[in-house]
């Protein structure tokens, strides 16, 4: 489990305080045999999201994705495919509850082979859970914009930029 304050993003914090940071990072839809998605609700705004994170020093977007796939969830993702990139400031700007100002620059990944079964293993998550497509919680809402641009993708085969 990583510390926020060892973190790349927690030293930069400490620099700059609650300052706007542009953060590259990474997000995945992990879709199961049935089709269903794997939600993660979220400690800090108490709804749903996906698992995703931020790159550390030396680390690509397929290795963050693997990586935070096992500390939040503990999921071995056996493959990882890129669909999307998210970038838009209406969706991915925002202020979280603790002040701090983010703008993120997300790979998205999606997923349908992985090992282990979900479970909260990091102060980030509160629960983990299945959702059918058409059936799903309230999310926040970049969160949500890589759930629509999934299902275009998987719909079209293009790759989507969001």
């Amino acid at each position: 489990m990583s510390d926020f304050a060892s973190s790349y993003v927690g030293q930069l914090r400490q620099l700059v305080g609650n300052r706007l940071l542009l953060i590259p990072g990474t997000r995945i839809v992990i879709e199961n045999a049935d089709g269903n998605f794997l939600l993660q609700q979220r400690s800090d705004f108490g709804v749903w999201g996906l698992i995703g994170g931020n790159a550390e020093r030396n680390e690509s977007l397929d290795q963050v994705i693997v990586r935070e796939a096992e500390e939040e969830a503990g999921i071995e993702i056996c493959e990882a495919h890129p669909f999307g990139f998210g970038s838009n400031p209406a969706f991915e700007t925002f202020t979280y509850p603790n002040g701090h100002e983010a703008q993120h620059f997300v790979l998205n990944f999606y997923c349908t082979h992985f090992e282990g079964r979900p479970t909260v293993r990091d102060d980030e998550s509160l629960q983990f859970e299945w959702f059918e497509p058409n059936n799903l919680p309230e999310l926040l809402p970049n969160m949500l914009e890589s759930l629509k641009a999934y299902k275009r993708f998987k719909a079209t085969g293009v790759f989507q930029l969001f």
